[in-house]
């Protein structure tokens, strides 16, 4: 990718990245609040301000990384902190916690769905074009954060709704593989399997088939 190419790519994906990475994790806050868990509240994390939740290596050298040297566009923010044992039914109310980042992620798709339509029917307009890219790009990043926090690895939220439906040993055994997750995550990342990292691998058909839902309900 040149460098013009590069410089409109991050034009376009920078909207996009940066509230599908805020709003996901301030959805956890809003939602851990409400079932009784103010560490969030209290440590001024529950905000639609992108500036409270980027990480510079997650939400911006690792995107920058993964739009120059191609591949899924990849990243996250600093974590909201959630106190489990604070909420008032930890185990029952972890699953909505957990559920709420990639719900947001979900209602994100889908605005930028509909705005990808908004664009099509509006043809030759100044702003269609960049309007298609952004909505594009809005689709998928929000698609990848959806299926990849899905996966059944704590400390992902699909690890933490794994934890709250099982039966209490085994999401004891379950939750103690959190504190090697992100190892684990990273090396799916980078260990290769038929010419593409295994979590490209497991992403891949899995985000293609939500873009196309989106595609089909618009």
């Amino acid at each position: 990718m040149n460098f013009d190419a590069l410089i409109q790519t991050i034009a376009l994906a920078a909207i996009p990245v940066l509230f599908a990475i805020t709003l996901h994790e301030a959805a956890h806050g809003y939602a851990a609040r409400h079932f009784g868990d103010m560490t969030a509240y209290a440590q001024g994390r529950i905000s639609l301000n992108p500036l409270r939740h980027i990480d510079p290596v997650g939400t911006i050298l690792l995107p920058l990384l993964t739009l120059f040297v191609g591949g899924i566009l990849f990243g996250w923010a600093k974590p909201v902190p959630v106190n489990f044992s604070a909420l008032r039914h930890p185990k029952k109310d972890m699953l909505w916690v957990a559920l709420a980042g990639p719900a947001a992620n979900l209602v994100m798709a889908l605005f930028w769905g509909a705005m990808f339509k908004v664009a099509l029917s509006m043809p030759g307009s100044y702003f269609a074009e960049p309007l298609l890219g952004m909505a594009q790009f809005g689709v998928t990043i929000n698609a990848i954060l959806l299926v990849l926090n899905l996966l059944p690895l704590p400390p992902l939220d699909g690890g933490r709704v794994a934890i709250s439906l099982l039966p209490h040993r085994q999401a004891f055994q379950l939750a103690k593989i959190e504190p090697y997750g992100m190892v684990i995550l990273i090396v799916l990342a980078v260990v290769p399997v038929g010419g593409q990292p295994i979590l490209s691998w497991i992403l891949s058909p899995l985000v293609s088939s939500f873009i196309r839902m989106i595609e089909t309900i618009f």
